[in-house]
């Protein structure tokens, strides 16, 4: 652009919510599924504020089925009259303009979590359209908003009784990648909101499944300590709590230690997960080493151990809530990661010191557990520090490590990868076809540490794992790992589509889960994705990544020269249309496979859709449920069946006599799977009621089922074809590796991310951990929705 056409005309200002449209992620962090739940934890984090501030102990969030979201608390409401500046009502401020709201002056809110004051005036900018309804002093009041703008005044509708306000939204499918809401990433959060703000009862209901839940936790942080540790086994059985306040500040601290290697503890500010920790947290750990320190040196606990014990020690085994109310906190950047008022380390540091101090009087059993765990875990990482040396001693490790990976030239770690491949077969595939300037592969021979079960020095004591630690470059522990030291900023797991290979990914993930976190927070670590089928047809030679591709490759060929004859169809069914019948029928089979597993007959469930019965229809319960699946079992005849009513709102158990017995829940009915059946079983219909004949050219199938429809047509496709499954890597040559999992430009990799640290750590114990039965339970809940099993 010449100096003559740039001009001040060039020069735009975004002001008020124009902003926010041009530029979403600057204020809710992406488009994608993280930015949409933001706007849900945008209007609860007002609603859960009233709640700071004595005015509201009940919030109401609800997922509608046109894929809208209401958040409704009972608090004062948000103030309608009107506000001097702008000469408009307070409400319409609020909802239209950036950094507004009563968080700035502390008359309304002593604290408060939304510090920015752009929260809900976002979520009116980046929806299709927002419905607010505001009780207060005994009037109703409601406008409605189309992408941030006013399309109503706000206006009186009604008297009540009640205050509090309700916002609806609409998120705008025109911004946002995706717009629908996950129920259990909403309930993880609400769930945590409940454990920080004692009595405040968060219930959430999803319309379009009826699932719903409600949160309410008395015991506030002590309860949330207890779900932590709920797949673990506590060293002592009593959560030590602890509270203490100074002027407007308060300080809450829950902690227990259990039996395992892995410290997990959670510090929160506002109600804000400060991820990145901060101030809080050191107060809190500095108070928590420097207590437990003192009380084994004064019991004797460290008599014929030369070395002391650490703050490294004291994490050992160790979960813990720390949540703080402040009325400025000072957070570094809009995300809010961490916390940084230096005076609040001081207090939390003098409340947990004398706190733990009167405790440790008052339990002594307590007390002498915890020491004894700290010096044991001091003298577990006396060991582990020798073999921390051998990763580093030259000629040693590295000798071992020049063997084993095929380094590459590049020098810059920005442009480097680093594939870890299992097994030697793989490795050397892999070296062969990887590009030696960016690429360097290191095999990982056999299955690696579980470091989940393992204490540190085990796992540091483990070969494969020095090996890893010495190429990745950034060190071990707590004092030397050092993330900006990484030599990769691509680490790739490249493992056999097998169960050996899923088996050696996992442990792989818990690895860098349990001692490398930084890795996954910044977005290095990735999974290769290998194909599953190499297929050739004719002169088409291509690598499918899934069975849905398999099936696309030969259908989208095969109905160009074939048509399908369906009742009451003048023509027969071909091209594009042909394509969308048989990718229905495909869908039909696999949903009506999963409800045939739990236990509903195939008759019963094929003529509840042909009635076109509904469970999301208004006014249908589970007692409706239950007599339509009578009904429906009357009409195909043969089935001795009986209702019994669940308690509650619980669904109703329909049981059927065998053999086999058979027994399942109303629920079924009421979940998305049926919902997308009765969708689909719309367009499958008339195929469905059959006869249905397959015409190619001058040949004629008649086919008696949509499952054989489905079949046949396949069969008639691969006609001619070759194709091969690949189970393991070293399957492929150098050549095809390259192509289809290592070459940037055609290969699919997945990132690793971790938006939601409890739910992860709860994940890696349940799956790894130590106890047997948390494993099962999740076994026997998800048994029926495996898809491939390798036995």
């Amino acid at each position: 652009m010449s100096a003559e056409t740039y001009t001040a005309s060039d020069i735009k200002v975004l002001e008020g919510l124009e902003a926010v449209r041009k530029r979403p992620a600057m204020y809710i962090g992406d488009t994608s599924a993280y930015g949409l739940h933001q706007l849900v934890y945008e209007a609860v984090d007002n609603s859960v504020d009233e709640a700071l501030a004595g005015a509201c102990d009940h919030i109401k969030v609800i997922l509608h089925s046109d894929g809208a979201c209401s958040v409704g608390d009972n608090g004062r409401g948000i103030p309608v009259d009107t506000h001097k500046e702008s000469g408009r009502p307070a409400a319409e401020v609020v909802l239209t303009v950036l950094h507004a709201g009563g968080k700035f002056e502390h008359s309304a809110y002593k604290v408060s979590g939304g510090l920015h004051g752009v929260g809900i005036s976002v979520v009116n900018a980046l929806s299709e359209w927002l419905e607010v309804e505001i009780r207060r002093g005994g009037k109703e009041w409601t406008q409605r908003y189309e992408r941030g703008v006013p399309k109503t005044p706000l206006t009186a509708t009604g008297t009540t009784t009640k205050t509090g306000t309700i916002i609806r939204f609409k998120p705008d499918p025109t911004i946002f990648e995706d717009t629908t809401f996950s129920f259990d990433t909403l309930s993880n959060r609400l769930r945590e909101l409940a454990f920080l703000n004692r009595g405040l009862k968060i219930v959430i209901e999803d319309e379009r499944d009826g699932r719903s839940h409600t949160f309410l936790y008395k015991g506030g942080i002590v309860e949330f300590v207890k779900h932590l540790n709920q797949n673990k086994t506590p060293i002592h059985p009593k959560v030590l709590f602890f509270e203490g306040r100074k002027g407007d500040i308060e300080i809450e601290v829950a902690l227990q230690y259990n039996d395992g290697y892995q410290e997990s503890v959670f510090s929160f500010a506002n109600n804000i997960n400060t991820r990145e920790g901060g101030t809080h947290l050191t107060g809190f750990r500095a108070a928590v080493t420097s207590r437990i320190t003192a009380y084994a040196e004064a019991n004797g606990f460290l008599k014929g151990f030369k070395g002391g014990v650490t703050g490294d020690d004291v994490r050992e085994g160790l979960t813990a809530v720390v949540s703080v109310r402040l009325p400025e906190p000072q957070f570094e950047g809009q995300t809010k990661a961490k916390l940084g008022n230096s005076d609040i380390k001081g207090l939390v540091q003098q409340i947990v010191n004398d706190k733990l101090a009167e405790a440790f009087e008052e339990d002594p059993t307590t007390a002498r557990k915890i020491a004894d765990k700290c010096v044991r875990a001091a003298q577990a990482r006396e060991a582990a520090r020798k073999a921390r040396e051998l990763t580093r001693k030259k000629g040693v490790d590295d000798e071992g490590l020049a063997a084993k990976l095929a380094e590459c030239s590049e020098r810059d770690p920005q442009h480097r990868e680093l594939f870890l491949v299992e097994g030697a077969s793989a490795g050397g595939s892999a070296k062969e076809g990887r590009d030696r300037r960016t690429q360097a592969v290191l095999p990982l021979r056999g299955k690696i540490i579980n470091a989940e079960k393992a204490r540190y020095d085990k796992v540091l004591s483990h070969n494969e794992i020095r090996l890893l630690i010495s190429a990745l470059g950034t060190g071990i522990g707590p004092e030397e790992f050092d993330v900006t030291k990484l030599r990769y900023h691509k680490i790739i797991l490249m493992t056999d589509a097998d169960v050996d290979g899923a088996h050696i990914r996992t442990l792989l993930l818990t690895f860098f889960f349990r001692h490398m976190t930084a890795v996954i927070e910044s977005g290095n670590l990735y999974i290769a994705q290998p194909p599953l089928f190499k297929v050739k047809k004719g002169k088409v030679e291509k690598y499918l990544m899934s069975e849905r591709e398999f099936e696309d490759f030969f259908l989208s060929t095969w109905v160009a020269d074939a048509g399908v004859k369906v009742p009451g169809a003048k023509a027969p069914i071909t091209g594009e249309s042909l394509r969308d019948l048989l990718q229905a029928v495909s869908e039909v089979g696999m949903l009506r496979a999963k409800f045939t597993k739990r236990g509903v007959p195939a008759p019963v469930l094929n003529e509840l859709l042909r009635t076109k019965f509904r469970a999301t229809k208004r006014g249908i319960g589970h007692a409706e449920i239950g007599e339509a699946v009578v009904g429906a079992a009357a009409a195909v005849d043969g089935y001795d069946i009986s209702v019994q009513a669940g308690e509650g709102n619980e669904g109703h158990t329909v049981t059927i006599a065998g053999p086999p017995a058979r027994a399942f829940s109303t629920d079924l009915f009421k979940s998305p799977d049926y919902a997308s059946l009765g969708e689909l079983w719309e367009k499958v219909a008339p195929a469905a009621k059959g006869p249905t004949t397959i015409i190619e050219g001058d040949r004629e199938t008649a086919v008696a089922s949509l499952d054989e429809l489905h079949r046949v047509a396949l069969e008639h496709a691969k006609a001619g074809a070759t194709f091969q499954r690949y189970k393991g890597l070293g399957e492929m040559n150098a050549e095809e590796l390259a192509d289809t999992t290592m070459n940037a430009e055609s290969r699919t990799l997945l990132k690793v991310t971790m938006e939601d640290a409890v739910g992860a750590d709860q994940m890696f114990t349940v799956l790894m951990g130590d106890a047997v039965e948390p494993r099962r339970d999740f076994i026997e809940k998800y048994a029926l929705d495996v898809a491939n099993l390798d036995i």
